[in-house]
């Protein structure tokens, strides 16, 4: 069997084991796929200069995050349905980033509920991801259950007021509500492995998965639509719920999906610690700038007032390395845990957060740092891109994009 080396060797052992309807949902972008491409070459663009002959013997990756000791300033994102990627997917994902030594996410979209993640993931760092439902006491109560778990820490995805355009999904069959039909269904069929492990697993326990977080009364299987008006989730937020969130979570409040100074600014004067710098992964929005683009005039404007974190478009250990050296202080992974997850299950998981500390370890030796915070001297860092050049030139695989070779981008 081939060995799995990088980020590519996961997707592709991730790409034969997932039904397409659901490998597409987690792997590409929006419309036409700009956002992602532009998130690749946003990052091929950034160099970092090494500083040779400094004698370091080891490098350091331990750092302090909103108060909490971490191993890596690493986070494992939040994830729709990644139950549905192994069975009870989000547990092993917690103990998989437990054992690594980082917080894992919670999303309000798991189908498994953060008490069963708890119980199966004791000694994990859980953080949870708010989306904001229409009925207000419905959220509270969500909050209370999340807090009730031990998350200290609360993500609000502020970037997602609709449903993105994903047509790709429309075409393959898979969404929520799932419609079975010919084409779904093969596609399924077509994958036994996943059939077995996954959705078989599933149905002869508790039944076809579902939004876990859902109140009881409004818990619907993914095969059929919720009715429910309180659960549908609020395209009408603003900073007056920002400020609602703030009185009623005693922990730490992040604002995810931020891409503008303004924005940053205005979360960090309503008492939020951190925000995460997001294009959504390229999933939301085909005309987002990436957060290369942004980060560092962010990260200048609210400097010793607000955690800057980023995320989208990660798929090598220098790829953290280039958003910590511009100004954010850790870096969300989303698709690459996944990725891991499909392809080996929780050790899968594990060794795939390890694969990228390795390769940051790696980064690290040979430009002559022994701490992250060096990175963001001068020194070391080369000019973050203003505007992605020619997003036409780097090439799409439905997924991760490559440069082609010879190509300035």
């Amino acid at each position: 069997m081939r060995m799995l080396l990088n980020a590519d060797d996961y997707r592709s052992r991730a790409r034969s084991f997932l039904p397409r309807g659901l490998f597409e949902y987690i792997d590409r972008g929006t419309e036409d796929g700009v956002a992602l491409r532009r998130l690749r070459a946003s990052l091929d663009e950034i160099t970092l200069t090494p500083s040779v002959l400094t004698g370091h013997d080891r490098r350091r990756f331990d750092t302090t995050l909103l108060g909490q000791q971490l191993t890596a300033p690493l986070v494992v994102a939040p994830t729709a349905l990644a139950g549905l990627v192994a069975h009870d997917g989000e547990t092993k994902l917690a103990r998989a980033a437990s054992r690594v030594g980082i917080p894992v996410c919670i999303s309000t979209q798991s189908v498994t509920t953060v008490e069963t993640i708890r119980r199966g993931a004791p000694d994990a760092t859980l953080w949870f991801q708010l989306y904001v439902w229409r009925d207000r006491a419905l959220t509270a109560k969500l909050l209370e259950r999340a807090r009730a778990c031990g998350c200290e820490t609360l993500v609000v995805t502020a970037d997602t007021p609709v449903a993105p355009n994903r047509e790709y999904n429309k075409r393959n069959g898979f969404g929520i509500p799932f419609v079975p039909g010919l084409r779904s269904t093969i596609d399924i069929a077509l994958h036994p492995r996943w059939l077995v492990s996954v959705l078989a697993r599933y149905l002869l326990g508790e039944g076809m998965p579902t939004y876990g977080h859902y109140p009881d009364e409004f818990r619907t299987a993914i095969t059929r639509p919720s009715i429910a008006e309180a659960v549908r989730l609020d395209h009408r937020l603003n900073w007056d719920d920002v400020r609602w969130l703030r009185e009623i979570w005693p922990g730490k409040l992040i604002i995810k999906g931020v891409l503008a100074v303004k924005d940053a600014e205005t979360a960090a004067g309503l008492g939020c610690e951190a925000i995460v710098v997001s294009a959504h992964g390229g999933r939301n929005l085909d005309c987002l700038p990436a957060p290369a683009e942004c980060i560092q005039a962010i990260a200048d404007a609210v400097k010793g007032r607000l955690t800057v974190l980023a995320d989208s478009g990660i798929r090598r250990g220098t790829d953290v390395l280039k958003y910590l050296a511009l100004g954010a202080e850790a870096v969300l992974l989303g698709r690459l845990p996944l990725w891991g997850l499909a392809a080996g299950g929780e050790e899968g998981a594990e060794a795939v957060l390890r694969m990228i500390v390795g390769e940051m370890d790696t980064a690290m030796a040979f430009l002559g740092a022994e701490r992250v915070a060096e990175l963001r001297s001068p020194s070391f860092r080369g000019d973050a891109p203003h505007r992605t050049r020619n997003p036409e030139a780097v090439e799409r695989d439905s997924g991760f994009a490559h440069a082609r070779p010879g190509m300035t981008v």
